[in-house]
């Protein structure tokens, strides 16, 4: 898929020292708005195998709640402190940045091998602008953005039941809207935490003979569902959102980036231009 470029130019990348000083003042990383008690009920939900937390991933391991704990505060750095129960959390920039690292070369290395990638996000409320960029600066270079199941229905459980979704592509990137809303003023999408999409997309993919993603550059079930089925993912996740994590540590998630996943949509972009500057492309 060809994506236009935007309509404005951007900004020079950050330094990395910039980029950690903006992390820390916009709480995408540092002290973050996702509460301590949300991870907690969170990484007690993953080790009873609840599938709202689970995001597609089928784990190896037992991972009991202690276990969960131990591998955010190694991964993202919120406390190792079991008696912590409230409060906001904490994500470690240091952390943060390293990850992007990873996230950028990998990035870099699928456009370099011409590997087509999928984008995907069931944030896109606040991410869809972090993907969008990534995409049109992969098509621009030449790589293939993969857009299969356009329109497909997925039928999604949510808080109030069964909802029949649809796959929708803004900007080259994957989500889903809910149909009761066809029609109406609906962007950017559905917030979704689900697997199911990614699995029709795959699916499409395939039924129409390919080619399938080299890289999946997504969140919540658009990464760990893709990551299950053995495809190569990246993305950003949050404190709550244990399953990416789990997923890097057992081998079915390459990169998971420890970041708050809900502030406003801009204070992504200097992550974005970082990200693309470390990948050797152009915004």
């Amino acid at each position: 898929m060809s994506i236009p470029p935007p309509d404005r130019s951007c900004a020079p990348a950050p330094s990395r020292e910039a980029l950690r000083a903006h992390l820390l003042a916009t709480g995408i990383a540092g002290r973050v708005a996702t509460t301590r008690e949300a991870g907690l009920r969170s990484y007690r939900l993953f080790a009873t195998r609840d599938p709202r937390v689970l995001l597609g991933l089928d784990p190896v391991g037992t991972w009991r709640e202690d276990e969960v704990l131990a591998l955010m505060a190694r991964r993202c750095g919120v406390s190792a402190d079991p008696r912590r129960r409230e409060g906001a959390d904490t994500v470690d920039p240091d952390r943060t940045l390293r990850a992007l690292d990873r996230f950028a070369a990998r990035l870099g290395q699928a456009v370099a091998e011409r590997r087509p990638v999928l984008f995907g996000t069931g944030h896109p409320h606040r991410l869809l602008g972090f993907y969008a960029a990534l995409a049109r600066a992969v098509s621009a270079a030449g790589g293939h953005v993969l857009t299969p199941a356009q329109g497909r229905s997925v039928d999604i459980t949510t808080r109030f039941g069964l909802r029949t979704h649809r796959i929708d592509y803004v900007q080259g990137v994957a989500l889903v809207r809910a149909d009761a809303d066809r029609g109406a003023a609906c962007e950017p999408g559905a917030h979704c935490h689900s697997p199911l999409p990614v699995r029709v997309v795959l699916q499409a993919a395939a039924e129409r003979g390919g080619p399938l993603p080299g890289l999946v550059v997504g969140d919540h079930g658009w990464a760990c569902g893709a990551g299950q089925l053995g495809f190569e993912v990246i993305g950003p996740a949050d404190t709550d959102d244990p399953a990416p994590f789990v997923g890097e540590a057992e081998g079915r998630v390459a990169v998971a980036v420890p970041l708050d996943d809900a502030v406003r949509s801009a204070c992504y972009e200097p992550l974005t231009r970082y990200v693309l500057n470390r990948a050797c492309l152009s915004p």
